[in-house]
């Protein structure tokens, strides 16, 4: 067991996804694939897209390593860098007419589609993150929007501050992989639809990305008392009481009750209490 498997662990205690944690590595060369890895050609006799092997990670417990002869949708092969992408992508001519208004908005998006250098990568290896036997790049993490709430809270633990994302409605696989390696930063994306249609992902999904430098970050953020509690419970009682840091701001902004009394706090007792029996 490496540390990123204890991380994985941590991870999934915290958030109770339906499906694993994963640990993605781009792979520069075909010796990085691990000795515990399956290939969609050689072992399955079949090409497969990435969310489909993404997907055979995360609902499967399977690894599986994917270079340019597995790989069916031709999306990750340009966004992974694997080729240079041709004239006829960048043109625009895989979205127009069906996609968009017309081939310039097509190249638009095709210019600025997230992807690594060509050449810089072979191919891609995913794996459960608890259990991957690799060092991972990045966890990708499926997720509903509760656990997301709890995912962004985690990681704003150390440092406040709210992540930046590039959203997009193609390519989830690229979107949840290229940005967050290319920043070094977390990035939320949206399941694709061939994601949705070729692999499984369901309409309440949601992906969280985390580089390889914030994974330890990201569980211990998640461990905190502040960061939210699943399941979700929530009461309507009106004007019900603030932390003491939110009363102390209301107050000062001039914030009252509808009655015209002051707004007041918990105290450190009432504060305990209602964390325990959220």
């Amino acid at each position: 067991m490496n540390a990123f498997n204890e991380y994985g662990k941590r991870i999934e205690e915290q958030i109770r996804s339906a499906s694993y944690p994963l640990a993605i590595k781009m792979l520069k060369s075909p010796d990085e694939i691990p000795e515990d890895a399956e290939r969609p050609k050689r072992d399955y006799g079949v090409c497969l897209s990435t969310c489909q092997c993404f997907s055979l990670s995360r609902k499967f417990g399977k690894t599986v390593a994917q270079l340019f002869e597995d790989m069916w949708c031709p999306e990750p092969v340009i966004g992974f860098g694997l080729v240079e992408p041709p004239k006829y992508f960048l043109e625009g001519k895989t979205r127009y007419p069906d996609g968009v208004a017309t081939l310039e908005a097509g190249a638009n998006w095709a210019r600025e589609i997230p992807r690594f250098q060509s050449g810089e990568y072979v191919g891609v290896v995913s794996a459960p993150l608890k259990t991957a036997s690799f060092e991972p790049d990045a966890a990708v993490i499926y997720c509903n929007s509760a656990q997301l709430l709890k995912l962004l809270l985690g990681i704003a633990y150390k440092d406040g501050r709210d992540i930046t994302t590039i959203l997009g409605g193609h390519s989830a696989c690229v979107y949840s992989v290229v940005p967050s390696l290319l920043k070094d930063e977390c990035q939320v994306s949206v399941p694709c639809r061939g994601d949705r249609g070729y692999a499984g992902a369901q309409d309440d999904e949601m992906i969280f990305t985390a580089p390889k430098s914030k994974i330890e970050e990201l569980a211990f953020g998640l461990e905190q008392r502040g960061t939210s509690n699943l399941p979700t419970r929530f009461t309507m009682t009106p004007e019900y009481k603030l932390s003491t840091g939110y009363a102390e701001v209301a107050r000062q902004m001039g914030q009252k009750r509808a009655d015209g009394s002051e707004i007041e706090g918990f105290d450190e007792k009432e504060r305990l209490l209602s964390i325990q029996y959220r």
